[in-house]
């Protein structure tokens, strides 16, 4: 075959082009611009635009000038109660009301800052704790002191620390303070376990404590309350008598309101509450704490303290094991200093028994495959150094398990502990029936358990994972295997904690564990008066770089970020509250704060580029212009063509192994590599034929620091120019093939050592060293001749490239000889232009009121609905869907109004409405006919919602929207009730059996929402119906956990 350069329209530059508006070929000349000053001078003048000009369909967004953007600072304004109007104007705000301040005040072992109001004077706390409300048996440390000055002066205070650094202090003394004062004060925490946990651990030191969780209720009139943040925003919307009597409230585990699902509760709670309430926020180290504190200023018009420390009771070190290694190496010391010459001997070890390549790895889920004999050897190596207890961090579920019963053959306890682990077990499972004691899942644990072995994740019994909680804290298990939420509110340190990898699955990608997850998973590490430090191994199965290394053991902690969203539920209560409506929500959210502060920055960014742009002079710019824009019409045609080409029945004929690809995907251009292997893989999709997926594998030059052991074409970066590449086996994708060469070349046929690899990257080198890109470059495959692409549109694509090319080729302002240099100050003056295009629009969007267009269109919905009228008053139907929190409020709401549950027995109630509470996804069979139908009547309700969803403008996706409501756990309910035993209804489905009992506790709670949604209609069948529900639900193994916490509140155990 002749090695013709024809394929060349496929260059690298056109990777980065934007989009432009696309020209045929004879209008080209018509088209070109004469006047590019103009057409600067209107790009330049965008940001004025963009200030000045609000442009909405609806005339409905505020108007702001440059002159009130440039007064905004960093620190936020406070401005008055909005009126019931759509139409608020920001920008007086901004120019008229004064700003918050932030003081730094002097403090011992810690840093201390304070955010005040406006026109207030602020005046220091005394410096001294008489510890009259509560007197601690220990000397306090230094933010200890701060904080607990702070409440004595009764000032709000944010305290950010690490784990089990003693933040709790602080909330202790705030209560007995409280109690003192004769005020009430609400302690509230993100999850119902950290609520259990704290409320046994307030028993032990104070009288009158309540609990609210939802599924118990504990003296609910209790001086000091603890509730999830769920049942306390709940009580303000509902304007709770209880809450005119709170001093103090305490929101631990402050962090948690980043969280995509849930953290929106804690900002609609720390915005109803009233100014009056002092708060004491406590929060695992975070970047950005004095920010939150404005936020709380700017809210209440109160001081509010931040008392930060780095300062760790425990000092932690930090090892890698690598996998197959004798022994650990320690990469940071306990003064935080990265040992750099002990990570490259790990890594040279790891490098030394790696022996497999990526291909031969691929299938391999996590590692949990090679890690057995790895984990086995590192267990005992823990215990033998007098290491335990640890706390062994996997990702996933099944992971926790497989890596449990690897070790399962240590005997870790002695003759006294396996006796107390077995009586503790006992007299948990007594609470059970019979048939309940032998659920292969309690039967499984008790022999592990004994040996010193735990497990905790999300799929355990509850009453299980309660067990084991108690089992860790006694100190009776060694080694406990637990998924990331274990690290999240409960406090359980352990002496060491072990990562079995530095890699995880997020739900889309598999990626490098966070800074901040690292951060919170090793905090575990290091208990306070026991531990002189606490050790952290990673065990590694694959080399890393050093730059990830660090990024993961020495990054810095997340930022508290908001993650505010609207709900119908939110819109509906606040449209039912006095004095306050949806805007007066957004507009006080923390995602608008934080919107708001960066303003001064994007102004500053976009006032940058708009100078360099005007200092840019570029020459013969109307020539220039004329020659890029036939460019990108170019471009954009290869785009297309390069469409066809990847088409299977035109490529694949020449995927041969030994051919040379050019490989980019859309963030990266990795350049040539040598296909090995072509394959299809079939996907099966539910009601659709099979569809073959067909994939490369290519020997690819990639950046040593992004491989990871598998070849994961989304996390590889390419080599750095002059960086010494490594050359790796990656999975391809037809559409990241940009270039086919008709050059083959020859290769080892094992490729698993390093040897033969970089052998073929010396062969890579050579081709492109005798085929050098100004030359032409590596020839290509001709896609007309060679590959016998004939389509017409194709073949006309082609003439139009061809076209195109020879009027570029007869510009005069090609052949000036300072061509080269004109252009590259065009195309610098080009991504100017962009860069400002893209500053103004990130300006606008900022100014704007965040969420403000979709609370607008979710107000249409409503009213188109009959939810509420056009002057926002709600209707019958908006004060039933505002009874509904735990799942989709208008769909339940409608259904309602609908007779949908008239009809229905108990049981097909329950079994309808799991759909909304149904987590998992499994593979099950077909569902009877009776259930169907069920089903189907959700469906049709849903896709009316969806229409007027789509008719107000708002996205949805109607089929994602329907298969949200997932049917799994229908028949398991109804059999449960109907009386069917747990043992039974664990064996009609795969799902884990915390799972259930989960779904099925949540069950009870919409059950109980939509017996006061009944209510709230004036339906007293349908009330009855949806309590009898509840009670047939509530029975046996399922709420055998909340029985125990009930028994230890009673002290019956």
């Amino acid at each position: 075959m002749e090695e013709r350069d024809i394929f060349d329209i496929f260059g690298d530059e056109f990777e980065n082009h934007s989009t432009k508006k696309k020209r045929r070929m004879e209008d080209v000349e018509e088209q070109i611009i004469t006047d590019n000053e103009s057409r600067a001078r209107d790009l330049l003048n965008q940001l004025e635009k963009a200030v000045a000009e609000i442009e909405d369909d609806e005339a409905e967004e505020p108007e702001i000038v440059e002159s009130e953007i440039v007064e905004i600072s960093n620190e936020i304004s406070v401005r008055e109660e909005p009126k019931n109007d759509e139409n608020i104007n920001f920008g007086k705000t901004f120019r008229e009301i004064p700003r918050v301040q932030i003081l730094s005040l002097p403090a011992v072992g810690c840093t201390h800052q304070v955010a005040v109001p406006p026109n207030h004077t602020y005046v220091p706390p005394e410096r001294r704790i008489s510890q009259d409300a509560l007197k601690f048996p220990f000397p306090l440390d230094g933010f200890q002191q701060e904080a607990i000055a702070c409440v004595e002066d009764g000032q709000s205070v944010l305290v950010s620390a690490h784990t089990s650094s003693g933040k709790t202090v602080v909330a202790l003394y705030a209560i007995s303070l409280a109690f003192r004062e004769r005020q009430r004060v609400v302690y509230t925490s993100p999850i119902k376990a950290l609520s259990n946990q704290k409320y046994r651990e307030l028993c032990q030191k104070f009288l009158d404590v309540g609990l609210l969780t939802g599924d118990v209720t504990i003296n609910p009139s209790g001086n000091c309350l603890v509730m999830t943040t769920e049942i306390l925003r709940s009580m303000l919307y509902r304007g709770s008598e209880l809450l005119r009597e709170v001093g103090w409230v305490i929101f631990d585990e402050i962090h948690y309101m980043r969280d995509k699902e849930r953290g929106v509760v804690w900002e609609e709670s720390i915005i109803l509450l009233p100014d009056n309430v002092r708060y004491i926020f406590l929060s695992a180290t975070i970047p950005n704490a004095s920010q939150f504190a404005e936020w709380i200023t700017f809210l209440h018009k109160q001081n509010c303290h931040v008392i930060s420390t780095e300062f760790r009771p425990v000092p932690l070190q930090h090892y890698i094991y690598p996998a197959g290694g004798d022994g650990i190496y320690l990469v940071l010391n306990k003064d935080d200093e990265f040992m750099e010459n002990c990570f490259h001997r790990a890594m040279k070890t790891i490098d030394k028994g790696t022996s497999l390549t990526s291909a031969d790895m691929r299938g391999r889920k996590g590692g949990v495959v090679q890690t057995g004999s790895a984990l086995h050897k590192l267990i005992r190596l823990i215990m033998e150094k007098n290491l335990s207890p640890v706390i062994v961090f996997s990702f996933s579920r099944k992971e926790c398990e497989v890596q449990a019963m690897e070790i399962s053959s240590l005997d870790l306890t002695d003759s006294r502990e396996k006796f107390l682990i077995q009586d503790i077990f006992h007299n948990a499972i007594a609470l059970l029936s019979e048939e309940d004691r032998k659920l292969p899942q309690i039967e499984s644990l008790l022999p592990i358990l004994r040996n010193g072995i735990g497990i905790h994740h999300s799929g355990l019994l509850p009453i299980i994972k309660e067990v084991i909680e108690i089992l860790f804290s006694e100190g009776l298990i060694k080694a406990l295997f637990a998924t990331e939420t274990f690290s999240m509110g409960l406090n359980m340190p352990a002496k060491t904690v072990l990562f079995t990898a530095v890699r995880k699955f997020d739900g889309k990608v598999h990626r490098w564990l966070s800074s901040g997850e690292y951060i919170q998973m090793s905090g575990r590490a290091g208990r306070r008066g026991l531990d002189l430090r606490g050790v952290v191994i990673l065990m590694l199965e694959s080399s890393i770089g050093a730059d990830v290394a660090k990024n993961i053991i020495k990054g810095e902690a997340d930022p508290l970020n908001s993650e505010f969203r609207l709900t119908y539920n939110m819109v509906l209560n606040l449209f039912r509250v006095e004095g306050i409506n949806p805007e007066f929500m957004l507009e006080r959210s923390f995602f608008q704060f934080q919107k708001y502060s960066t303003m001064p920055a994007l102004y500053e960014k976009a006032e940058k580029i708009r100078i360099e742009v005007e200092n840019l002079i570029v020459p013969k710019e109307n020539k220039l212009l004329e020659y890029w824009n036939v460019k990108k019409d170019i471009e954009c045609l290869q785009e297309k063509m390069l469409a066809y080409i990847s088409k299977p029945n035109y490529i694949a004929p020449f995927l041969m192994p030994g051919r040379l690809l050019h490989i980019r995907t859309q963030r990266d251009v990795f350049g040539w590599g040598v296909l090995i292997n072509f394959r299809r893989l079939y996907c099966r999709r539910r009601n659709l034929e099979v569809n073959p997926e067909f994939v490369v594998d290519v020997l690819l030059p990639v950046s040593p620091a992004s491989y990871t052991g598998r070849g994961d074409i989304e996390c590889l970066r390419p080599a750095v120019p002059g960086q010494k590449a490594k050359i790796e086996t990656v999975p391809i994708l037809l559409h990241c093939i940009s270039k086919i060469s008709s050059i083959r070349v020859r290769y080892p046929h094992d490729l698993r050592s390093d040897d033969s690899r970089n052998s073929v990257l010396n062969t890579l080198t050579e081709v492109k060293r005798r085929f050098p890109e100004s030359k032409g470059g590596i020839p290509l495959l001709d896609p007309i001749a060679d590959m016998n692409i004939n389509d017409e549109k194709f073949i006309e694509m082609h003439n139009q490239v061809q076209l195109l090319k020879t009027s570029i080729d007869e510009m005069d302002i090609t052949k000036d000889p300072l061509f080269k240099d004109y252009l590259e100050k065009f195309e610098e003056k080009q991504q100017l232009l962009n860069k400002l295009t893209e500053a103004n629009e990130n300006l606008r969007n900022t100014r704007n009121l965040i969420h403000l267009d979709e609370l607008h269109r979710r107000k249409r919905v409503l009213r188109a609905l009959g939810y509420a009228n056009k002057q926002d008053v709600i209707t019958l139907k908006g004060r039933v869907a505002c009874e509904i929190s735990v799942a989709d409020e208008l769909l339940l709401t409608e259904m309602l109004f609908e007779g949908v549950f008239n009809e229905l027995s108990t049981e097909k109630c329950a079994s309808l409405l799991s759909c909304f509470v149904c987590q998992e996804k499994v593979e099950s069979a077909e569902l009877p006919p009776e259930f169907r139908d069920l089903l189907n009547s959700l469906h049709k309700i849903a896709k009316r919602i969806a229409q007027a969803t789509l008719e107000a403008n708002l996205e949805i996706d109607e089929t994602d929207y329907l298969q949200s409501f997932k049917p799994y756990m229908m028949q398991v309910v109804h059999a449960w009730c109907l009386g069917e035993s747990f043992f039974k209804i664990t064996g009609m489905t795969t799902i884990f059996e915390g799972s259930i009992i989960r779904c099925i506790r949540r069950l009870e709670e919409l059950l109980r929402e939509m017996a006061s949604a009944a209510r709230a209609m004036g339906n007293e069948d349908l009330e009855t119906k949806f309590n009898d529900a509840c009670s047939c639900m509530k029975r046996d193994i399922i709420f055998a956990a909340t029985s125990l916490i009930a028994m230890i509140a009673n002290k019956l155990i």
